[in-house]
């Protein structure tokens, strides 16, 4: 993946993603999106690794966008449906991701920002739908709907005006906030509590969020009573409750 986006797998079982280029504030150029692809791919391929988070190099920008000169230079009008690397979208993922957003996730940036399961914001981060003041349009904004009210969705993507990370963690788009130089450990102490979960139990937990977000109520509660199958019925499954009588901490095998 070069040195654009940078891969720093962890011995405890998360993975960092960095989107790596400060100066064009990690605008999602054809080397970063390419980046993104293959380090997405080595987390989804490596067992050992549990949760990534994904966050930008530098103070200014998590992300600014996409490139705006690619597509003058290329004419682009509607964007291939796989040119951006979209966590359970485009690119095919079954962890738990977190965005550690550094500063500006515009455009492309929150898109990005969006697609992870969780965020966690700079409080002196900003994001913007900015679609509306470059004559483009924000498709993939869609699952919004899912996240915060409809009148403050329509406002955001209607005027394209940036929000401060406060208000991102007032209407819940963000489920944490902290100090500049503390994000990326206010990150991987969420990543942190993921992990103390049973892995199997953390992956019905996440389908279980993601079915009743597509489905309606019955059809969302038989879905996931049939992804928790595999949970129920694996050693962990025992374990978890022994451990608990026993007055330990569970030695999770993740099967």
């Amino acid at each position: 993946m070069g040195d654009a986006v940078l891969f720093d797998a962890r011995d405890d079982g998360i993975a960092i993603i960095t989107l790596n280029r400060p100066d064009t504030r990690n605008a999602l150029s054809r080397e970063i999106r390419a980046g993104l692809f293959d380090a997405w791919e080595r987390f989804e391929r490596s067992p050992e690794l549990r949760v990534a988070i994904l966050t930008g190099a530098g103070e200014k920008a998590f992300c600014a966008g996409g490139d705006l000169k690619e597509m003058v230079e290329t004419g682009m009008k509607v964007p291939p449906r796989d040119m951006f690397p979209q966590p359970y979208d485009t690119v095919e993922l079954s962890k738990p991701t977190i965005a550690a957003v550094n500063g500006v996730a515009f455009a492309g940036g929150w898109m990005i920002a969006q697609a992870c399961d969780l965020c966690v914001a700079s409080t002196s981060a900003k994001f913007a739908v900015t679609e509306v003041k470059v004559g483009r349009s924000s498709p993939w904004a869609a699952p919004l709907i899912h996240m915060i009210p409809q009148r403050i969705m329509m406002e955001i993507l209607l005027t394209g005006k940036p929000i401060s990370a406060q208000r991102a963690y007032e209407i819940g788009l963000v489920n944490r906030l902290a100090e500049p130089g503390q994000l990326l450990d206010a990150a991987i102490e969420l990543a942190n509590e993921i992990l103390d979960g049973a892995p199997l139990s953390v992956r019905a937990a996440r389908e279980t969020v993601m079915l009743s977000t597509e489905m309606g109520r019955s059809a969302a509660l038989q879905a996931a009573r049939h992804a928790s199958e595999y949970c129920y019925n694996s050693e962990d499954a025992q374990e978890g409750p022994r451990a608990f009588a026993e007055k330990r901490r569970p030695q999770w095998q993740g099967r």
